[in-house]
């Protein structure tokens, strides 16, 4: 069954890769317009802060990842995707949980943009390094001959490069940022639920014959992810608002950018994707439902 799963042939053509990567700009662009270099100083100024928000999403996360893969011991491909995951940066809808939580926004912000120049280079490390500690999912990496490199030119190309025109417009036309983002944020959020809904659709008998594989993983792996965020918060005396952003931070993954870096270099490997297109649909439930539960609670400092 292993071998089944691994030539699964998820239904995602190059249109839908072309159509995947415009939508990741937008939504990074959209995130972008509402950055200002002000928000880089801002954690700057508060360097524990910045030190914790990077060190949970891009060396803690991956490694707690890593140690229950070694626990479950899953198939090498589910545990490369819970690796492609863990080395993506924070979603950007993490903006929009963050504030319905009553937490940080002003730091989810400033996190999201700063954790997004730092995936340029994190992403692909934190991918390689980790997948070739880990011996079944190093024999997967050494057959798709997996070059950092490229990795981290896509990453740019989606990331990077919108981040920078998103602040420019921002900088320069400030009015114009505004206007845009009054549509251009939500619409992108509902483009990429469409986007992985349509992708769901087509790939129904897939997911319904095979989703038990990645379920409980995914949900266990998630609920992970935002205690490591939360408690390392509070390990580094954060305030409680500063612990609810950075478990979302660290709970919500940019899951596009893991299934855009799957389809163009690991020809959409069954496992891999499997796993990463559920955590797109179910990080978005689990983090409106925790987001929702934090709103309903007294303010606690």
């Amino acid at each position: 069954m292993e071998e089944n799963l691994d030539s699964l042939k998820i239904n995602f053509d190059t249109e839908g890769l072309w159509a995947l990567n415009i939508t990741l700009a937008i939504i990074m662009f959209g995130v972008a317009l509402g950055i200002t270099t002000n928000d880089f100083k801002r954690l700057f100024k508060n360097p524990k802060i910045l030190f914790t928000g990077i060190i949970s999403q891009f060396i803690l996360l991956p490694l707690v990842t890593f140690i229950f893969i070694k626990i479950i011991n899953p198939m090498p491909s589910i545990a490369l995707g819970m690796m492609m995951v863990a080395a993506c940066p924070g979603g950007n809808i993490s903006n929009f949980m963050t504030q319905l939580a009553k937490g940080n926004a002003a730091l989810s912000v400033s996190l999201t943009a700063f954790a997004t120049l730092v995936s340029l280079v994190m992403t692909p490390f934190n991918l390689h390094f980790w997948g070739n500690l880990y011996a079944p999912t190093a024999q997967i990496l050494q057959t798709v001959e997996l070059d950092p490199y490229e990795l981290i030119k896509l990453v740019l190309l989606i990331l990077g490069v919108p981040l920078i025109l998103g602040m420019y417009v921002r900088k320069n036309k400030p009015n114009l940022a505004d206007t845009l983002m009054k549509f251009l944020k939500p619409l992108s959020l509902i483009i990429f639920l469409i986007f992985i809904i349509v992708a769901f659709y087509d790939n129904l008998t897939i997911f319904s014959k095979y989703i038990h594989y990645v379920l409980l993983i995914v949900i266990a792996h998630n609920i992970l992810a935002y205690l490591t965020g939360f408690y390392f918060a509070k390990t580094m005396k954060l305030s409680y608002k500063d612990q609810k952003t950075l478990a979302i931070e660290t709970g919500i993954q940019n899951s596009g950018l893991g299934l855009l870096l799957i389809f163009s270099f690991f020809n959409g490997l069954g496992g891999m994707a499997l796993l990463v297109a559920f955590w797109a649909i179910w990080d978005i439930f689990s983090g409106i439902a925790l987001a929702t539960f934090w709103s309903k609670q007294k303010v606690k400092e």
